[in-house]
């Protein structure tokens, strides 16, 4: 399958396309008919005949259907949020409006590579001039130069050049790694008799089985499967990207709805702090509170700019984010561009020290926003390995002790370090000898104590006996004492050697005989 969101200003003529294209009617609200006017997402689908080639699944394409009125922005930020891929709408007979241009700031702002521009109402104005119009505007984003096509809903003319233009498209969406983690965001949540709390929303990555269990974004929930829909058929499995539906069961007290997110356990780490880049707007200009807008949530932050086009966005509540992530933050009432940004860490360090905030700008222009196990290991020296794979990025090599990795370089530090702490404990005190490993912990500022142990079985490593909680030298391994005194203990003990005997061990007495007295 193949999911779509749709894009275009209010009125131009969005979901009589879908609705022409798939037959279905993707309001689904009463008051979205009688209006005329869609006010929520909507959800439609159709097959695509022939199904194209290069890897488009069963030839199924879904749309979510966005409203495209001034006051619902955050609602279509919900639904292109998860998809890949847009059909951005535009009204011949009305051209180029300021939705049409929010939209694609929006689009641009996700990084939203994949569209097909249709030009609708083609039955009442020459769509020629909007149509190129249109192709320049998106051209000078991250769209690129679409495929375009002028069509009616009414006539039907261009519906036919549409389809075959959109199974284009779908041949050349990424396909998601069906074992990905699972980061459902949800669009709806509701109860149905007998079956109980229903979600959905549209799976980006990875595979949904009936049976597994998942937990809340905020990790206060624990929720199983207990069934599974997509395109209204029941299934065992979903992999991205999918429309899909599931019955969940459990998480007494768990309040679910838009904006939440379902997530593999275990695998990811709610964010509340995080350093981003951002694009199109410089980071000085930014107000100091924005919302930020990722997959269906729409999260207050407040804003510490950093460099030219970095800054620090602490959120009101966490999110479940990664490294590389899009998300595009927009301040309420859309007085300004909302611009995009690039997720660069999703836990980075605390900034209490003078000059801290410039030192850590200066090391964010050299971050990518790429997954770089390497270089995320050179910049946090010891970090667990669910915690490096939390924020996205694949372990670079095996662990040093337990889930512990370790930077190459910083850990041949901390192996001459021990030697020397261990030496100089030696030295220092040597009616005490060997240094308490948990000494040694503290002395290099180490998280855990296994790491200690861990350096001194290293091979290479100076410190080379580990007993009993202690860390011994080279032949340390008895109390180290000074030559004046080792002597005159060494005479001592010679001369309790020369005066003392044991004492003489008394026969056993045979039990047989009587007693009388001693041998």
């Amino acid at each position: 399958m193949r999911v779509l969101a749709t894009a275009g200003h209010v009125d131009h003529g969005k979901s009589a396309l879908v609705r022409a294209l798939t037959g279905m009617e993707p309001d689904r609200y009463e008051e979205e008919r009688r209006r005329g006017l869609t006010l929520d997402l909507g959800f439609v689908w159709t097959r695509l005949e022939p199904d194209p080639p290069g890897g488009a699944g069963d030839g199924h394409l879904a749309f979510v259907d966005v409203p495209g009125h001034e006051r619902f922005v955050s609602t279509m930020l919900a639904g292109v949020g998860p998809v890949p891929g847009v059909l951005f709408v535009v009204a011949a007979d009305q051209g180029w409006q300021r939705q049409s241009q929010e939209h694609l700031e929006i689009l641009d702002a996700l990084g939203v590579r994949h569209a097909v521009l249709a030009v609708t109402r083609s039955d009442l104005a020459d769509p020629g001039p909007v149509r190129a119009d249109a192709v320049e505007r998106l051209a000078a984003t991250s769209l690129g130069t679409v495929p375009s096509v002028a069509v009616s809903a009414v006539t039907g003319t261009g519906l036919d050049e549409l389809r075959r233009e959109l199974a284009r498209l779908s041949a050349v969406l990424p396909d998601p790694p069906a074992d990905a983690d699972v980061r459902l965001w949800l669009d709806r949540a509701f109860t149905v008799r007998g079956h109980g709390t229903v979600v959905t929303g549209t799976l980006g990555a990875g595979t949904l089985r009936v049976g597994d269990r998942l937990e809340t974004g905020d990790g206060t929930g624990a929720l199983r499967v207990r069934g599974l829909q997509c395109l209204h058929q029941a299934r065992s499995s979903v992999s991205g990207v999918a429309r899909v539906a599931a019955n969940v069961h459990g998480g007494a007290g768990t309040a679910l709805g838009r904006g939440g997110v379902l997530l593999t356990p275990g695998r990811w780490r709610p964010a509340t702090v995080t350093d981003v880049r951002v694009h199109g707007t410089p980071a000085a200009e930014l107000p100091r509170t924005v919302t930020l807008h990722i997959g269906t949530a729409a999260v207050p932050v407040t804003v510490r700019p950093l460099g030219e086009d970095t800054a620090r966005l602490t959120l009101t509540r966490g999110l479940p984010l990664r490294i590389g992530d899009r998300a595009v933050l927009r301040e309420p009432g859309g007085r300004r561009t909302p611009c995009g940004l690039t997720v660069l860490d999703v836990a980075p360090p605390r900034l209490t020290r003078r000059g801290a905030a410039r030192a850590r700008a200066a090391e964010l222009t050299a971050m990518t926003g790429r997954p770089d196990g390497a270089a995320e290991l050179r910049r946090r020296r010891l970090v667990r390995r669910p915690d490096l794979e939390a924020m996205g990025v694949a372990a670079p090599g095996p662990p040093v002790t337990g889930d512990w990795l370790a930077d190459p370089e910083h850990w041949a530090v901390l192996r001459e370090r021990l030697a020397a702490e261990a030496a100089r404990h030696a030295e220092r005190q040597p009616l005490d000898p060997g240094l308490p490993a948990e000494a040694a912990r503290h002395l290099l500022g180490l998280p855990d104590r296994s790491l200690v142990q861990a350096l001194a079985d290293t091979p290479g490593t100076a410190v080379l006996h580990h007993r009993q909680g202690r860390l011994y030298g080279p032949g340390e391994t008895r109390l180290s004492l000074p030559p004046p005194v080792r002597r005159a203990v060494d005479a001592l003990a010679e001369e309790l050697r020369r005066t003392l005997r044991p004492a003489r061990r008394p026969a056993l007495r045979d039990p047989r005989r009587p007693f009388d007295g001693p041998p």
